[in-house]
């Protein structure tokens, strides 16, 4: 496990609370776009983004995808048993997860959502998300992920088209 001077954010000590390895990625946070993606270019398909949406049946789902990629909101509606999903409003964001933009982990949040994790994350030996803090990424094994928030493997993310 990686220890140091790192302030413990709640994703944090739950990994340490659970014994699992991992190891963190110190980052810049910029208000422009995939931030940890620019700095570890050489793992960009490890790199996943967090967002929350709001399925009209569910309430909250968290999804973690490749930084690369976006939500494919009709599928995502399809396995989360909605009809319907929208991203939450950012107004919304740190109410219903304690987190905030550019720092939400999809790990230790204010209470345990449906969490879906793109299928891409199968392959991988590792992955990095947000460590709950901007700036701060956690590197783990996907199945550690999965494990840890009672997630699924789902086919929900798209090429972001430009």
């Amino acid at each position: 496990m990686s220890k140091g001077k790192t302030n413990k954010t709640n994703a944090i000590r739950k990994l340490d609370q659970k014994n699992i390895a991992y190891q963190i990625h110190h980052n810049p946070w910029t208000d422009e776009g995939p931030h940890a993606k620019k700095k570890i270019v050489s793992e960009e398909k490890r790199i996943f983004k967090t967002l929350v949406v709001k399925g009209n049946e569910t309430g909250p789902i968290v999804v973690c995808l490749p930084a690369s990629k976006e939500i494919n909101l009709k599928t995502l509606a399809k396995v989360s048993d909605n009809k319907k999903v929208e991203l939450l409003p950012l107004e919304e964001l740190e109410k219903t997860t304690g987190y905030i933009r550019g720092g939400t982990s999809p790990i230790g949040m204010k209470k345990s959502y449906k969490t879906f994790i793109a299928r891409e994350a199968e392959d991988l030996i590792t992955i990095i998300v947000s460590a709950g803090k901007r700036g701060l990424q956690i590197e783990l094994a996907p199945q550690d992920l999965l494990d840890l928030t009672k997630g699924t493997l789902a086919d929900i993310s798209s090429s972001i088209n430009k």
